[in-house]
């Protein structure tokens, strides 16, 4: 077999592209004159309604004469709200990711017994396949622990007796082995990651069945093995926190069109975790940590609101940051005046933040959340409500937890693995039609030129 001739490429695109300014370019006007609602949003910015669910609701404004009205964030899960869910567990000192696993995917709270019925389920399922670590992920180990876990999570059709089963039954039980081995996935293609990449040792450990999900994880992805209850506890809110955002983000939406072509469970998460790696989604608290350490760096005295002020007035015009003009953490599509999720995870944050030295750095983030939307209002003349979500914190909350940037986007998929396999399930129960937008075709006729005749 040849080898991929790089030289060869470039030529070609080179004379493609010589009269080319950019590669099939649109021009902006065209989407305007055609009606088009581009990102499926309308001009008010909200999103253009392609759906109904009963698994979560993302409220973040009213419409009054027409006209979006900011509110004050609510985020429920299956009708209950977030915030006393996370109450009810933590009055218990319980761990709460499996109840609210359960309860996403079922549509009730358990019980005891059925919640002890599907702890039991997800111990027995966290284990992967026999060889799977050393052929699907050793073999191959990924410098970006989403793609391999996309890959791994294809991969597992093939040790599945009956992947293609549409019963309702067959995918509650696809879902279940998806959920408990996320975890495993991602600890075991981190540590290939290290070891090929970072020229760490290799260590790779295996789940115990008397453990959470959360203390699962800190316990595979520490060498040592070692976590405090505390951290475990915390660890178990992000997960509560991220498990499900409704069915317009990108990566539910993306598993519900895959789902509605008919296609299998491991084809449409696999997609999801493929959008929910893109920087405008899951990716997006990795930038804030990235926004966050250049701040850190250029304003000397983290106390003074008009030093921070005038840096965000930098990225802001596009003299800083990534040149995006914008200031990752602050805004969501759908929360205006307050996302629930940031407002939790910034009071349970605090006290940790104090044991381990970063009480500072938390300051400066609620400063960046106070400042961010004055700042916007001088430079843009925008008087757009607009507040933190919850990747504003969510990257602090890791590195409490000394949990490597790396893995910043797959504890998301972790998590939201949960609401995935719940809208996979609604959609294979009451869609009923393939999921197909239309297009404008604008590109002029044109003749077919016999390849004698071209220049």
């Amino acid at each position: 077999m040849q080898d991929f001739n790089r030289d060869l490429f470039m030529e070609l695109i080179n004379n493609i592209l010589v009269n080319k300014d950019s590669y099939d370019r649109i021009d902006p006007g065209v989407f305007q004159q055609y009606g088009v609602k581009r990102g499926l949003r309308n001009s008010d910015g909200t999103g253009v309604l392609a759906g109904v669910t009963m698994v979560g609701h993302v409220h973040g404004y009213v419409v009054q004469d027409s006209e979006p009205v900011p509110i004050e964030g609510r985020l429920d899960y299956r009708g209950i709200d977030i915030n006393n869910i996370i109450e009810g567990y933590k009055h218990d000192d319980r761990f709460g990711f499996e109840e609210t696993s359960y309860l996403l995917l079922f549509g009730a709270l358990p019980t005891k017994q059925q919640l002890e019925m599907w702890n039991l389920l997800l111990a027995s399922s966290r284990s992967l396949p026999d060889d799977f670590t050393e052929d699907m992920i050793l073999k191959a180990p990924s410098p970006d622990i989403m793609n391999k876990l996309a890959a791994s999570v294809l991969a597992l059709y093939s040790y599945d007796e009956n992947p293609e089963d549409m019963s309702v039954e067959n995918q509650l039980r696809q879902s279940l082995q998806l959920i408990a081995r996320f975890g495993t996935i991602i600890a075991h293609a981190y540590m290939c990651k290290r070891q090929r990449y970072d020229g760490e040792s290799l260590y790779l450990h295996y789940p115990k069945d008397e453990y959470s999900t959360a203390q699962n994880f800190l316990y595979c992805v520490r060498p040592d093995n070692k976590f405090t209850d505390e951290e475990a506890k915390l660890l178990d809110l992000m997960l509560v926190l991220h498990a499900e955002h409704g069915g317009g983000n990108n990566s539910a939406f993306s598993c519900r069109v895959l789902t509605s072509s008919g296609t299998d469970i491991y084809s449409a998460i696999s997609a999801a975790v493929c959008s929910l790696k893109g920087p405008r989604h899951g990716g997006a608290n990795k930038r804030v940590m990235d926004m966050f350490g250049e701040i850190k760096r250029n304003v000397r005295d983290w106390t003074d609101d008009d030093e921070v002020r005038a840096y965000l007035g930098k990225i802001i015009r596009k003299e800083a940051g990534d040149g995006s003009g914008l200031v990752y953490g602050m805004g969501h599509a759908v929360y205006t005046k307050s996302d629930p999720r940031a407002i939790i995870l910034r009071r349970y944050a605090r006290e940790l933040a104090v044991k381990n030295g970063l009480s500072e750095e938390l300051r400066l983030l609620e400063s960046i959340e106070r400042l961010t939307p004055e700042v916007f209002d001088m430079i843009k003349g925008s008087k757009k409500t607009i507040s933190a979500n919850v990747d504003m914190y969510s990257g602090l909350v890791y590195k409490m937890l000394g949990i490597s940037p790396d893995l910043f986007t797959p504890m998301f998929a972790l998590a939201r693995i949960v609401g995935w396999c719940a809208h996979r399930i609604e959609e294979v129960t009451t869609g009923s039609r393939i999921i197909r937008p239309a297009y404008k075709a604008i590109g002029a006729d044109r003749e077919y030129v016999p390849i004698s005749e071209r220049k």
